[in-house]
C-alpha cells in the first residue's frame, strides 16, 4: 500500500489461494477480502465492514470473470469504493428516492409515500466491484415489491449512480 492507503503495484495481495495465482486474501483500504467459493469461471473475494451492534451489516465483493488475479485498476476502484462506502450508500439511497418515483417502477401509493420518509426501507447494503471496472450498491432487504426476492441494485459509473433495478429470479 502507498502512504495514502491506495494499492500500489503488486500490493494488497497476500498469500496464494487454492487456484494457481489467485490470492486467498486481498487487503483493500484496510479491509481484508477473502477468496470465497465460486464457480471455476469466477474469482470472488468478499469482506464485511466492522459495524456497531444494532446496525445493518455491510460488505464488499470483488468479482473477476474469467477467474484471474485482479488488475491494479480494479484494485484502485475497489479501494475507492471501500474508502467511501458510506457516502456511496447515501448517494444510492438518494438516487433511489428520486428514480423510484418514475412511473415504470409501478410503485403503489403506499410505496411512493415511503420515498418521503427520513429513512428509506432499504437495508443490508453491500458493494460489488467487477473486473470491467463497473460496480454497484446492492440493498439485500427492502419492503418495496420490486425488491422481491433479491433486493435492489444501484449501478454506478465512476462516482455517479446511473441505474436502479429490482432483482428477481431472472437476474
Amino acid at each position: 500500500m502507498s502512504e495514502n492507503g491506495a494499492p500500489s503495484s503488486g500490493s494488497g495481495v497476500e498469500e496464494p489461494g487454492d487456484e494457481a495465482g489467485l490470492p486467498a486474501t486481498l487487503h483493500v483500504a484496510g479491509l481484508a477480502l477473502r477468496r470465497t467459493e465460486s464457480p471455476p469461471s469466477l474469482a470472488c473475494w468478499s469482506g464485511c465492514f466492522p459495524r456497531p451492534a444494532g446496525t445493518d451489516p455491510a460488505g464488499v465483493s470483488l468479482v473477476i470473470e474469467p477467474a484471474a488475479p485482479p488488475e491494479e485498476s480494479t484494485l484502485r476502484l475497489a479501494h475507492d469504493v471501500v474508502s467511501r462506502f458510506d457516502a456511496f450508500v447515501e448517494q444510492a439511497l438518494e438516487y433511489c428516492r428520486i428514480r423510484l418515483r418514475e412511473p415504470h417502477f409501478a410503485l403503489t401509493v403506499e410505496e411512493l409515500s415511503w420515498l418521503d420518509l427520513p429513512e428509506l426501507p432499504l437495508a443490508v447494503p453491500g458493494a460489488t466491484v467487477w473486473a470491467d471496472r463497473t460496480w454497484a450498491v446492492h440493498f439485500a432487504e427492502s419492503r418495496f415489491r420490486l425488491a422481491d426476492p433479491y433486493g435492489i441494485l444501484v449501478t454506478f459509473d465512476g462516482t455517479q449512480p446511473v441505474d436502479v433495478q429490482g432483482l428477481d429470479d431472472e437476474q
